[in-house]
């Protein structure tokens, strides 16, 4: 996808939000490869955003960018967009891909989670896009949110963050009715991508029968949401508004 029209996107500038690291890293690596220059961000991961960019910048010098700052600070974010317009003059992609995901079971949830997990997943992409609209408009540019199958099908004991990422999805059409028709936007809803790191870790079991649940009895890749980015970003010019399912038929009824 985008290779027919990859001139369109040469040399055009993206921020993508958490991506140092797993299906953002990825994200900012396909981008690349079509031509954009990358604004990279991170907020722990600093090591890997750093190396990325390294490997970005010896593919082609002056083409990535690092960026530091806390989505849960209104302050980082509005300076997270200021700073990814500085190095190019212009911005034409916004990706939020950031996200924490982890099990909140009811009678165990505190403010400090529902703060966490709404504010990465909801609250972050609405000011990021917010801030990055004026920008976006002058450049006809897109906004991408990285959504999530049970923003639609809910999760046992993952309450908060599926009410957070359904938030997402209606934040996506809302941002989509009212910033066209300068600005396109939509969302990829994931099915299983990569397994969950750390506290929210999946047993075998756990892992063999969601992918007896997928119709194609397999996991996807991070390279099949990066390149629907890449598809929405370039080739998609009358789609907007919408959430698209790349989850090899796991959200099949």
């Amino acid at each position: 996808m985008g290779t027919n029209n990859s001139k369109n996107i040469h040399r055009k500038v993206a921020l993508v939000t958490g991506s140092a690291r797993r299906v953002g890293a990825e994200i900012s690596r396909q981008l690349h490869t079509v031509g954009m220059n990358i604004n990279i961000h991170c907020n722990h991961s600093k090591e890997e955003a750093l190396a990325l960019a390294e490997t970005l910048n010896a593919i082609r010098a002056n083409s990535a960018h690092v960026l530091y700052g806390d989505l849960l600070n209104h302050e980082d974010m509005l300076q997270i967009v200021d700073e990814s317009t500085k190095p190019w003059g212009r911005m034409d992609l916004l990706v939020n891909n950031a996200s924490t995901y982890y099990s909140t079971p009811v009678g165990e949830i505190t403010p400090t989670m529902w703060d966490d997990l709404i504010g990465t997943n909801l609250k972050a992409p609405l000011f990021l896009s917010q801030a990055a609209a004026p920008w976006l408009k002058q450049s006809h540019g897109n906004i991408i949110n990285i959504v999530d199958i049970h923003a639609e099908r809910p999760l046992k004991t993952y309450t908060t963050y599926c009410a957070a990422k359904a938030g997402l999805a209606m934040l996506t059409k809302c941002l989509a009715m009212e910033l066209g028709p300068h600005i396109r936007v939509n969302g990829i809803a994931p099915g299983s991508i990569i397994w969950p790191e750390g506290q929210s870790s999946l047993s075998e079991a756990m892992k063999t029968q969601i992918i007896e649940k997928t119709a194609l009895r397999r996991m996807g890749a991070p390279e099949d949401i990066a390149k629907m980015v890449v598809y929405l970003a370039n080739d998609a010019n009358y789609i907007t508004g919408q959430i698209i399912a790349v989850d090899g038929g796991l959200s099949l009824p």
